[in-house]
């Protein structure tokens, strides 16, 4: 990639050219790790949650997440004695 030539603003600020946040999928409030590199400043993204889990953290699955939490304390929960028993139940919610 070309070098880009970005002003520094009051206290400091940058601002991240478009295609590179893009490019690293840098969203508002994300950490960057700021290093003294031979060749000056090196800005590394880091995220609070590891890529491959951030599905889990997403809005939809925290609240799928909570409703099982709420069906597990009012009891809405099956036990089965093995996994055929519980492959059987299963099948029989498919056929209704």
């Amino acid at each position: 990639m070309a070098a880009k030539t970005i002003p520094v603003r009051g206290h400091g600020q940058i601002t991240i050219p478009k295609r590179l946040r893009e490019q690293f999928a840098l969203e508002e409030g994300d950490l960057l790790e700021v290093e003294i590199a031979p060749e000056g400043i090196l800005l590394k993204p880091r995220k609070l949650i590891d890529p491959s889990q951030a599905w889990f953290w997403t809005k939809a699955w925290q609240e799928k997440e909570r409703e099982a939490d709420e069906a597990i304390r009012a009891g809405r929960v099956k036990r089965f004695k093995n996994p055929d028993e519980l492959i059987r139940d299963l099948h029989s919610h498919k056929r209704r």
